[in-house]
C-alpha cells in the first residue's frame, strides 16, 4: 500500500476521525485503490493480534502471527466528527487469508447515531459486505469490482475478502455517524463467514 502506515492500539481507534483537514480536495488513485498521502490523509491498520475475539475460532487465531496485517483503512476528514452536514471519505483493503476456515474480516461496527447510512464501491477482488440489523439477523451481499452498496440505517456492517487477492474498496459516510465498536467487540455478528468446500457459506455464531 503506498503512503506510511501506522498501527495504533485499540484505544487510539477514535483518533482516527477526531481531526479537522484545511484541504477541500484530495486525490484518489482508482488504479490502486487508495487515497494519494497528504498530511491530512489519516491511516491505519489492523493486524490479527488487534482482532482478538473477532474470529470465531479462538485457538486457531491464536496459533496465527499477530503481527500479521488483516485489513487497512484511510480516512479523510474534512470536518471534526459529529459536525452535521458533512461526508467523510475512506478506502478500505482487506487482505486474503484465513482463520481456520473464516475469512480475513474487518471488525465491523454500528454506526454510533444509528439512523445514518453509507455507501460502499467495490474496486477489486472478491469478497462480501456482511450485514446485520439490531434484531442480529445477519446477511451478505457480494462484493465484486464495480458493485456499489448502499448500508440502511441501523445496520453493523463488516467487510470480508473471500478471494485470492487483496479486496479494496471505498466508502463515504455522514461526518456525525460515528463508529460503535464496542456493541461487536461485546456480542459480534449473528453469523460467521466460512469457507465451505471453497465456497463462502454463512454460518451461525457460536454462542
Amino acid at each position: 500500500m503506498t503512503g506510511t502506515v501506522s498501527l495504533p492500539k485499540w484505544e487510539n481507534e477514535q483518533a482516527l476521525y477526531h481531526t479537522r483537514s484545511e484541504a477541500t480536495m484530495q486525490r484518489m488513485n482508482w488504479a490502486h485503490g487508495v487515497l494519494e498521502p497528504a498530511p491530512e490523509i489519516r491511516e491505519t491498520a489492523r493486524t490479527l493480534g488487534q482482532l482478538d475475539g473477532i474470529f470465531q475460532n479462538a485457538s486457531a487465531w491464536r496459533a496465527m502471527d499477530p503481527g500479521i496485517v488483516v485489513y487497512r483503512v484511510q480516512a479523510w476528514c474534512p470536518l471534526v466528527e459529529g459536525v452535521e452536514g458533512g461526508l467523510f471519505w475512506g478506502t478500505t483493503l482487506v487482505e486474503p487469508g484465513q482463520v481456520d476456515s473464516e475469512y480475513f474480516m474487518t471488525h465491523g461496527h454500528f454506526h454510533a447515531k444509528r439512523d445514518r447510512t453509507e455507501y460502499y464501491a467495490t474496486l477489486e477482488g472478491e469478497g462480501a459486505l456482511i450485514l446485520m440489523d439490531e434484531s442480529r439477523k445477519t446477511w451478505t451481499e457480494p462484493m465484486t469490482r464495480g458493485s456499489v452498496h448502499f448500508i440502511p440505517p441501523r445496520i453493523a456492517h463488516r467487510v470480508a475478502n473471500c478471494g485470492s487477492v487483496p479486496l479494496r474498496c471505498v466508502a463515504c459516510w455522514p461526518s456525525d455517524a460515528g463508529h460503535d465498536y464496542e456493541a461487536i467487540r461485546k456480542s459480534g455478528f449473528g453469523a460467521q463467514l466460512l469457507n465451505v468446500n471453497g465456497e463462502p457459506k454463512l454460518v451461525p455464531s457460536r454462542t
